[in-house]
């Protein structure tokens, strides 16, 4: 019961936010310290603030929407939707905003306290990222093991994935490369399974008007309608402040309103879409066995290497574990052994996303009484960008 009053507390805080810096500051000129290109930008997003459940998690999902009585007002395609689209993406603005904007002028974050409890939620939400592909993957390669147990291949494939993640968050070059490749991965999943299932676009354009239930019933999604809507939107928190704290950086000239605009409705339509080929594919029962299944392992994969090397190359770099200080055999090595003990805890049970994410709502509600005490009248002048932000977008070239 405390958890949900959390819950409900930090969503309410985060919308309320939303609505203050979009109203405050609504023509201010965003720029981060690597400026990329939109799609770019999007591309990076994307991949980066989701992960493997996009693609392992719907297919099961599906009948237990349809089952549960507490999602009757919609059905299921618009449920699912509503727990990965649109309106959940305002948390991703608040923070990509917050960091590209006013953390500089604040510097909450590098209060040591701070910076401790944040890396802490990075490396484990790291960990649980890996998890869940750990523990959905015997169901989509049934050829391996009985289908059901996590035998030591899975283990081996995991472990290889953390490796890929921490050799790639090497070198700042591999975000792009990998961000744009898994966008069109992904879209290539799509395009296949779409064939595949002979959806035709009268099928497609049938299907996906399902979603309309989401947006009639939009408020309804807002705060947690069962436990399980509940581990969505911690999931959501502690994925948030990483996010915000990756993305800002790339962040290519949007004003405040546009890269609201953005972040809710670019996302929103390729999940619209697979959401839409997947249900079809529930409707009428079409099996995923063999190559689709294969396909989804491997985009699945490319997905958790992308968030992974996002993340760790994020906590490293705030704590000065870098490659520049411990050469990259030590930091690859150290990052690898960090990450699958702690992934073995997720996949024990032995840890809860919900507790990080509890854990990300106290410190939303720290970061803004730590504002309005301390920082309140240079948060409030705010008219500009920090100095040093040009719109140059060759510097992520130079980044490494």
């Amino acid at each position: 019961m405390l958890l949900e009053y959390i819950l409900s507390f930090g969503v309410l805080l985060a919308l309320g936010l939303v609505a203050f810096f979009v109203v405050k500051w609504w023509n201010l000129r965003c720029v981060g310290v690597t400026p990329v290109h939109l799609f770019t930008f999007i591309a990076i997003l994307f991949t980066s603030g989701l992960d493997v459940g996009l693609i392992m998690f719907p297919l099961t999902e599906f009948g237990g929407y349809a089952e549960d009585p507490a999602y009757a007002f919609a059905n299921p395609l618009a449920i699912e939707f509503g727990f990965w689209g649109f309106l959940i993406w305002a948390f991703y603005f608040l923070t990509a905003f917050y960091f590209c904007v006013i953390e500089p002028r604040v510097q909450f974050f590098e209060i040591p306290v701070v910076k401790l409890i944040n890396n802490v939620v990075i490396i484990g939400t790291c960990a649980f990222t890996a998890s869940l592909f750990l523990i959905y993957l015997p169901g989509y390669l049934p050829e391996v093991g009985d289908g059901e147990s996590v035998v030591t291949t899975f283990y081996i494939i995991v472990f290889v994935v953390i490796l890929a993640a921490a050799y790639s968050s090497t070198d700042l070059k591999y975000v792009r490369i990998l961000s744009v490749g898994s966008t069109f991965l992904f879209l290539a999943l799509i395009l296949g399974m779409w064939a595949a299932a002979g959806m035709g676009l009268a099928g497609l354009v049938e299907t996906s008007s399902n979603i309309g239930a989401y947006f009639a019933n939009i408020h309804k999604f807002v705060l947690p309608l069962t436990d399980y809507h509940a581990f969505y939107l911690f999931w959501w928190f502690a994925w948030s402040i990483m996010i915000g704290q990756f993305t800002s950086r790339f962040v290519g000239g949007l004003t405040t309103w546009q890269l609201l605009a953005a972040l809710l409705i670019f996302p929103s339509i390729p999940l619209a879409i697979w959401f839409s080929v997947l249900y079809y594919y529930h409707l009428n029962g079409i099996s995923t066995a063999g190559i689709t299944n294969i396909a989804m392992v491997i985009v699945g994969v490319t997905f958790v290497i992308n968030s992974l090397d996002s993340l760790i190359r994020l906590y490293t770099d705030n704590l000065n574990m870098t490659v520049e200080r411990f050469g990259k055999t030590a930091y690859v090595a150290g990052n690898v052994g960090l990450l699958f003990v702690l992934t073995l805890l997720f996949q024990s049970q032995w840890l809860q996303i919900q507790w990080i994410g509890a854990v990300v709502v106290g410190l939303y509600l720290a970061c803004v009484v730590y504002i309005l005490i301390a920082k309140r009248k240079e948060v409030m002048s705010i008219d500009s960008m920090p100095e040093g932000r040009d719109l140059d977008f060759h510097k992520v070239e130079t980044v490494h």
